[in-house]
């Protein structure tokens, strides 16, 4: 007689509710770190070089600059980071689950490239928030640059992906894929508006000196922030029917069934 090993179940979590905590963590951090440098920091995280009028300070300032904000920032970023890695996979898996057809090859690839990007997305993401530009602004200013190329082509990518995935073999979309896909497209083109429009302003502002201008310039940072974030929450949309499951044999993701 041959022992087996069963996986006894230890603890488990639906995908949307877990998608929901890990999202809301950078969202609390970056909305309690503004709000706090508004009410305790409002000269010196809104000034800058120009000595203008400024009302809102930059992202680097309200998350880097001062405490507790840096320390509630980097926490909520840890603490998102390896369940972002573990979607990143799971993604790869969602779109390489169909066939189609003769470029299958080429959309295998940009669905491991697409993986890829969003993996590095997030490291960036660790990186500039555990090293702030006022630490060492070189690396900072580089890693926010690999952060925002990596998240625009991700973006990019995803939407093509899921159209050219879910369309294929003249399959239709269903409504809530049809959902997903809009909401993608959408804010991928809000996200990359916002980013340039504050790139506008950022450089007006350095050239100019105007008053009020890095304020919009804040303004539009915050906007490609939230855009972002949002992006990645049409996840809870595409996961909604699975489960994660910690057992026996270690962490695992099913879907999820009626018990009858």
């Amino acid at each position: 007689m041959t022992g087996q090993t069963t996986n006894k179940l230890l603890f488990q979590v639906q995908f949307a509710f877990l998608g929901k905590i890990v999202l809301s963590l950078p969202l609390f951090g970056f909305i309690f770190c503004v709000i706090w440098s508004l009410l305790n920091h409002f000269e010196s995280s809104t000034a800058t070089h120009c000595r203008v009028a400024n009302y809102l300070p930059s992202i680097s300032s309200a998350i880097g600059g001062y405490t507790p904000q840096r320390y509630v920032w980097r926490i909520c970023v840890a603490l998102h980071c390896s369940p972002r890695l573990m979607i990143s996979v799971a993604y790869y898996n969602f779109h390489t689950q169909v066939h189609v057809g003769q470029r299958n090859s080429l959309y295998q690839s940009l669905a491991a490239l697409t993986s890829l990007l969003h993996i590095l997305e997030n490291l960036s993401l660790v990186g500039l928030s555990f090293i702030s530009s006022s630490e060492n602004h070189g690396v900072h200013e580089k890693l926010f640059v690999t952060f925002m190329v990596t998240s625009l082509l991700y973006m990019l990518l995803s939407c093509l992906l899921f159209r050219w995935g879910r369309t294929a073999n003249g399959i239709t979309m269903s409504v809530n894929e049809k959902t997903s896909y809009n909401y993608k497209v959408g804010l991928f083109l809000f996200n990359i508006t916002s980013f340039l429009i504050a790139v506008y302003l950022f450089i007006r502002h350095n050239a100019y000196c105007e008053p009020g201008a890095y304020t919009w310039f804040a303004l539009g940072e915050y906007l490609t922030v939230l855009s972002n974030i949002a992006f990645h929450s049409t996840a809870i949309w595409d996961f909604r029917q699975l489960s994660v499951f910690f057992g026996s044999n270690g962490l695992e993701i099913s879907r999820t069934t009626k018990s009858t």
